[in-house]
């Protein structure tokens, strides 16, 4: 039985696995349906209700963060915390997995040893793919293949702010772990081609996106694309989460400061 082989920076290789294929395909099934396998499904079944309801699509909306008790604030920030910190419970899941295999997270490249790297990195992504993906969603929602997407819709209050921010990086840390890095190891691991390993990345990311409409679902597939072409490179996800976690907090915290002020916007 061979060890585990980590992946240098930049050059993420193919690791040996610890464990037998069989045992490898049924962990690597677990965590998909734990985690975003089962928000695919969700998805699915959300778009099929919004295509059969009367009306365009593009009359009816889809709320990324919303209150989970009206009008009692310190209640509903209870329910946000608790949805954030259960929402990373896979992430654990995975750390626990690669610790297991004594590799841990710096096998996908998820650490702190390169802090103002990865940020500048993901800032540059972040610049290109966010303008990209918000002119790519208003054509779609023009053509009526999209759902008005409706970033949040928190009360007014001190912690609307914060918990925007922490919901948008907890949808980085989650999505670009499991859908990037654990998924591409595993894959890798069970001999997968790195085309069809990156077919399945992009399928999956853009299936738990597809309640948002066909545009949403192709638009976050292009987007997985793009970052798997880019961890292959770089053999870190830590730029890919800075990317992800600036993308979704613009959107977040954009859209609380602008909605109803601009006309371009559409709010639902």
């Amino acid at each position: 039985m061979q060890a585990p082989v980590q992946a240098q920076a930049g050059q993420p290789g193919r690791p040996q696995p610890l464990l037998e294929e069989r045992t490898l395909r049924s962990e690597t099934l677990i965590v998909l349906a734990l985690s975003l396998g089962a928000s695919g499904v969700s998805a699915v079944i959300s778009f099929i209700g919004s295509v059969t309801r009367p009306g365009a699509l593009k009359d009816q909306a889809a709320t990324l963060v919303g209150s989970q008790a009206p009008g009692r604030p310190w209640l509903d920030l209870a329910w946000q915390v608790f949805a954030i910190a259960t929402a990373l419970a896979p992430v654990a899941l995975v750390a626990h997995l690669l610790a297991r295999e004594r590799v841990g997270m710096p096998a996908l490249g998820f650490d702190l040893t390169r802090p103002r790297r990865d940020l500048a990195w993901g800032a540059l992504v972040a610049a290109v793919i966010g303008g990209t993906g918000l002119a790519f969603y208003l054509g779609a929602r023009a053509a009526g293949f999209n759902l008005t997407v409706v970033p949040e819709s928190l009360p007014d209050v001190w912690w609307r702010i914060p918990v925007l921010v922490a919901s948008a990086v907890q949808n980085a840390v989650l999505e670009e772990v499991i859908v990037v890095g654990y998924l591409l190891r595993r894959l890798d691991q069970l001999k997968w081609s790195p085309t069809a390993a990156l077919v399945a990345s992009a399928v999956l990311r853009g299936s738990y996106h597809l309640y948002q409409g066909i545009g949403g679902m192709v638009g976050n597939m292009a987007m997985g694309v793009v970052f798997v072409l880019l961890y292959r490179r770089w053999g870190r996800i830590g730029p890919l989460v800075a990317a992800h976690s600036l993308i979704d907090t613009v959107a977040f915290v954009g859209y609380a400061l602008l909605a109803g002020k601009v006309g371009w916007l559409p709010t639902g």
